[in-house]
């Protein structure tokens, strides 16, 4: 189905919250103009209206033939928008899809994670979770269960896990290095082959039981950067008043649900061989494309529109979560700063430490004014850079010689984690 309203591809996303697809009315968009709408589960914005983007390269592909399976996709979206409004039609795209992959796990060499985040309760996460309980092949729930528990319900072939409250798990700094194993466990389980050991017995003998495993995983705030990484990111919000789902019943709901699930595994059973040798054309690069690689795989096993759809999610949510990391204070929204920064000095061959941290505490809208009990120091921000290879040393400011940063010492960085951030030319040198 094609959208009555287009979308900025991911060369002009301008944030990281996707547009809003009008609820129970797949393919439909809401006018473009400014209106108010809960940006931050309840509190109200002013959005700007959604701008054309530049054709992404997939827009025009052409609808492939259709087979059964395109119209169980279809079926299973309209389950999914009557019970839960996604933040968007791709996301609501690559939900469904998700759905479906779930049920040619063996297949995969990759096991896209889905994270359902919220900046607060009562945006849908939960009620998403029911319905893919009950859709997904083999849902196993993961309720203050400890990892052992968890990869002993692993096996060759791999279920789905249903993980809620993650906020509770990786909520704070102790609780996640309270839970390191559950993290570690979720990384693995992502790419084939890569088994815990572990002694068994009285004889104590070392086992290697499976992790490989997709999993969604529900909670407030985002989850911890590695599992983001791997993840298919549903960026959920509060419906905002005038939004109507059904109530989902799971004595009245739950035969409706189990009837499309079941017709999806008998469709995916047939196509398991054919799944392993597909090699699709993907639209992003390196741990993205593994990701949303059973995703894409799903849509061209269905044909008609699903492959299109597909390829537009994966492009525009990938961008998306760009956007995201670069505003993310543990992740590169450091380096972004830094860039504006420079560039807001004419791009200055060289900073001391000292104006470094005055322009980055002393902007309202970034987070370092409130890192520690201070604002951002000299040895947190040394701590940071060193992530990226970066570390500081003796520069001249005017005459005087001060510890500081080189600006050819982030070139190589600010490629590689915020390009979109003014940019350097093209032969912009770099220091190892």
């Amino acid at each position: 189905m094609k959208p009555t309203s287009p979308h900025a591809t991911g060369a002009s996303l301008k944030a990281a919250w996707p547009p809003v697809a009008e609820p129970g009315q797949p393919g439909q968009y809401r006018q473009a103009q400014e209106e108010s709408v809960p940006t931050a589960c309840g509190e109200s914005a002013v959005v700007a209206p959604t701008e054309p983007g530049e054709p992404s390269g997939f827009d025009g592909r052409p609808d492939a033939p259709a087979t059964a399976g395109a119209e169980l996709l279809a079926q299973l979206k309209a389950l999914i928008a009557r019970f839960v409004i996604l933040p968007s039609e791709e996301a609501l795209d690559a939900t469904t899809l998700w759905v479906a992959a779930s049920h040619l796990q063996p297949a995969w060499q990759h096991a896209p994670r889905l994270a359902v985040v919220g900046p607060a309760k009562r945006c849908g996460k939960s009620r998403l979770l029911d319905v893919l309980t009950e859709t997904v092949h083999q849902a196993v729930i993961m309720v203050n269960s400890t990892p052992a528990a968890v990869f002993r319900s692993i096996t060759e072939e791999p279920p789905t896990l249903i993980v809620d409250e993650a906020d509770t798990i990786f909520g704070t700094p102790k609780m996640a290095e309270k839970n390191e194993e559950m993290r570690g466990l979720l990384n693995a389980g992502h790419q084939r082959d890569r088994p815990v050991l572990r002694v068994v017995g009285n004889d104590h003998k070392p086992h290697a039981f499976p992790t490989f495993a997709m999993a969604a995983i529900a909670g407030i705030g985002d989850l911890p950067d590695t599992i983001m990484d791997r993840s298919i990111v549903i960026r959920m919000r509060r419906r905002a008043e005038g939004e109507r789902v059904s109530p989902y019943r799971t004595k009245r709901d739950q035969k409706v649900l189990h009837e499309i699930r079941a017709k999806i595994a008998l469709w995916t059973k047939l196509l398991a061989d054919q799944a392993v040798h597909l090699e699709p054309e993907m639209p992003v690069e390196d741990r993205a494309a593994d990701t949303w690689e059973p995703l894409v795989i799903t849509a061209d096993l269905a044909g008609g529109a699903w492959p299109r759809l597909a390829r537009q999610a994966c492009a525009r949510m990938v961008a998306s979560e760009v956007v995201a990391e670069e505003e993310n204070p543990s992740g590169a929204r450091i380096l972004a700063d830094i860039r504006r920064i420079f560039f807001g000095r004419g791009d200055v061959e060289t900073l001391s430490t000292d104006d470094l941290l005055f322009a980055l505490n002393g902007d309202p809208e970034a987070p370092w004014g409130e890192w520690g009990r201070g604002g951002l120091t000299a040895r947190g921000l040394g701590a940071m850079l060193r992530e990226f290879g970066i570390s500081s040393g003796n520069v001249r400011v005017g005459e005087i010689q001060r510890k500081g940063y080189t600006r050819n010492k982030f070139a190589d960085a600010w490629k590689r984690y915020c390009p979109a951030v003014h940019p350097l030319a093209a032969r912009e040198p770099s220091e190892g």
